[in-house]
Formats: structure tokens, C-alpha cells, sequence
């Protein structure tokens, strides 16, 4: 994972910078996730609009917001990016996937420990 901590850790230790550059980085990564998932549903409705004149407008209508919202979300980045480098802080260092799997297969093992020993 790298040597920063896991949110889960910096939760613990009450480290806030670390809480918030992750909530930031996590937040920026299933925005761009959410924005590419509308994507495709939108364009799964148009295949399947039948060419009904409402449901291609439909169809058309969520790929369009998707993908404002995907250029929404790149200028997050540049700007969260931008912004940090101004006071000093690397949000852009925690928008790594491999460690946003790993925080998550820990949280789960989080809750399981902790579900197992109220038992």
C-alpha cells in the first residue's frame, strides 16, 4: 500500500489532512466512476429506445449529463491538484486504485472482525 496510511488507520490516530485527502480522492475517483457507468447506460437505452422518439431524448439526455459530469469531474482534479500544490497538500498522490481496493478489502475485514467479536 505504500507508506501512507490507510484511512481506516489515520481515522484511528484522529490524523485529519489524511482523512480529508482521501475523502477528496475518493470521492473525485467514484465521480468519474458514476460518470462512465451513465455513459453506458445511456447509451444501452439508446440501443434499446426502439426508436421511440421519448426514449432516445431520454437516452440522449443521461449520456449528455454524463458526460458533463465527467469534465466536471477531470476539472476537480486539475483544480483539487492545483489548489493543493498552492497550500501544500498532495490530494493527487492518494488517487491510486490499487490502494482504494485495498481500503476497501480492509474496511470489509474491519467489519468483520468487529461484527465476530460482539458475538
Amino acid at each position: 500500500m505504500g507508506d501512507s496510511p490507510s484511512i481506516i488507520d489515520a481515522a484511528m490516530n484522529y490524523d485529519i489532512m489524511t482523512i480529508i485527502n482521501r475523502g477528496l480522492a475518493y470521492a473525485i475517483i467514484i465521480a468519474g466512476f458514476l460518470s462512465v457507468v451513465f455513459i453506458f447506460v445511456g447509451g444501452f437505452s439508446f440501443i434499446l429506445s426502439g426508436g421511440s422518439e421519448d426514449k432516445i431524448k431520454t437516452a440522449v439526455g443521461t449520456i449528455r449529463y454524463a458526460i458533463i459530469g465527467l469534465v466536471i469531474t477531470i476539472l476537480a482534479v486539475v483544480i483539487v491538484a492545483a489548489a493543493g500544490k498552492f497550500i501544500g497538500v498532495n490530494v493527487i498522490q492518494y488517487i491510486n486504485f490499487r490502494d482504494i481496493i485495498d481500503t476497501v478489502v480492509s474496511i470489509g475485514q474491519y467489519g468483520n472482525s468487529s461484527s465476530t467479536s460482539l458475538r
